[in-house]
């Protein structure tokens, strides 16, 4: 099985047969140039899983190579060569979109380790954006986030059920996106040019939530200084959705129930039934049929809404969708407020992983967009909450020696620091890279930490 194509450009003809020999045996296509300018003319005509380059080549130099590169596609994995007294010329590199870098000389494992966790970046990325062209090109489902199997089977039940007129009963917990799929079976249905109207029913008293469910004629009640459609018959041709539908009362639930069955509603205030031709849409966060045991909701209520159910899992249920979900929330930030986006690092996307995000999706956007504006050049695992980040548990010194938590993201941070620090025998730049961060961003901690 072929290990990938790679495109190494390299000046130096010993060196360029070397990396050629090397990587052939593990089994990969390998296409070799002399020069930035051959590389450039090879990648135009060639799909590449990865680019490997020096960093020091007469004419177009590595950096320059690596530009042009992310220019043409930015999905482009290179990975650098360089001589370990220019390590800052790499770390450049790197924040210029490389995707790492190994210096000379180098070790054998350790490169073609490197190059296949590059090679295995770029098909995961190709999958996803495959993925995501395929799911716009069928569905809209641009706000559901996710590739995790749970997702993956919402996104199949939507496509099935939203080119009929069935009720759907959405179950989850709050801060699922229940909503998010609710308008997804909207627009992906016949009516999709028709409204979508959405309404709580648990944050209504009855006669309000009556009034803006079925209607009511001028006079009925005090303010009523008009006639007003309400909900199911305003949507014509669209879809209501009755978010919360635990929460409705069972005598509103009765009025809810002959509504569904007549496909007609009284207005409050009148005597006279008048069609609707809405689709229902209900989503919950609570158990119904236990409520239905606890006689809270009705049976047959439950029945008429749940043809099709369709059940939204927590968050803590689908970690693989944690990291896809959080860089869209932090570029989503960043574009917002008109900045670069700040890449998250690998100790703070651990915490997000292993924190349980009882108000799931929700509070993992919160938790972002907290994190953008609190972060520097990346959101550290310090830009977290405070209960984020203690689901990390200890941090651990290269001894096996634990360090407690002292109570303070200071302290943790520091300790943090020092622990990369001690693992690498204070090599600096070793340390920035296995924290996530740069140069310059140490200095600046350490800095702090000394005053």
């Amino acid at each position: 099985m072929q290990s990938g194509r790679l495109l190494i450009a390299e000046d130096e003809e010993v060196m360029r047969n070397i990396l050629r020999q090397l990587f052939e045996a593990a089994g990969y296509e390998v296409f070799t140039a002399d020069t930035g300018e051959n590389a450039l003319n090879i990648f135009a005509d060639n799909i590449f899983d990865a680019v490997l380059t020096d960093i020091k080549m007469p004419g177009i130099s590595g950096l320059d190579l690596l530009g042009k590169l992310r220019a043409i596609d930015p999905l482009t994995m290179v990975v650098v060569l360089t001589a370990f007294s220019s390590v800052d010329s790499a770390v450049s590199a790197l924040r210029n979109g490389a995707y790492d870098y190994v210096t000379k000389p180098f070790n054998n494992d350790e490169l073609l380790h490197t190059v296949k966790n590059a090679v295995a970046q770029r098909k995961l990325s190709n999958e996803n954006r495959t993925l995501r062209k395929e799911i716009n090109r069928q569905f809209n489902f641009s706000e559901i986030i996710g590739q995790s199997e749970a997702i993956r089977s919402i996104f199949e039940t939507i496509g099935k059920v939203a080119g009929n007129s069935v009720p759907v009963l959405i179950t989850g917990e709050t801060g699922t996106g229940k909503e998010l799929v609710a308008r997804a079976i909207h627009l992906n249905g016949k009516n999709f040019d028709g409204p979508f109207l959405a309404v709580n029913c648990g944050a209504l008293p009855d006669g309000l939530l009556e009034s803006e469910l079925f209607g009511h004629v001028k006079g009925a009640f005090t303010g009523a200084v008009s006639d007003r459609k309400g909900f199911f018959r305003s949507a014509e041709s669209g879809t209501v959705f009755l978010d919360e539908i635990g929460e409705m009362s069972t005598a509103m639930q009765v009025k809810l129930l002959r509504a569904l069955q007549e496909r007609e509603v009284t207005p409050v205030g009148s005597d006279t039934p008048l069609p609707f031709n809405a689709r229902i849409i209900a989503a919950t966060n609570r158990d119904l049929e236990a409520e239905i045991e606890n006689g809270t909701f009705r049976q047959d209520l439950y029945f008429r809404l749940n043809v099709v159910e369709l059940n939204v899992p927590p968050l803590r249920e689908r970690p693989t969708d944690i990291p896809i979900l959080a860089r869209h929330f932090s570029a989503r930030v960043a574009n917002l407020n008109g900045r670069p986006e700040k890449p998250i690092e690998q100790a703070a996307m651990d915490a997000l992983i292993s924190y349980p995000w009882p108000g799931n999706v929700r509070e993992l956007e919160n938790c972002i967009e907290r994190a953008s504006l609190m972060g520097d050049e990346s959101i550290s695992v310090f830009d977290l909450p405070p209960k984020v980040i203690s689901h990390l548990g200890n941090i651990s010194h290269s001894d096996g020696a634990e360090t407690k938590e002292t109570g303070t993201l200071e302290a943790m941070e520091r300790n943090h620091i020092l622990a990369a620090l001690e693992k690498f025998e204070n090599d600096k730049v070793k340390a920035a890279k296995s924290l996530g961060i740069d140069l310059s961003t140490l200095y600046r901690k350490l800095k702090r930490f000394s005053e």
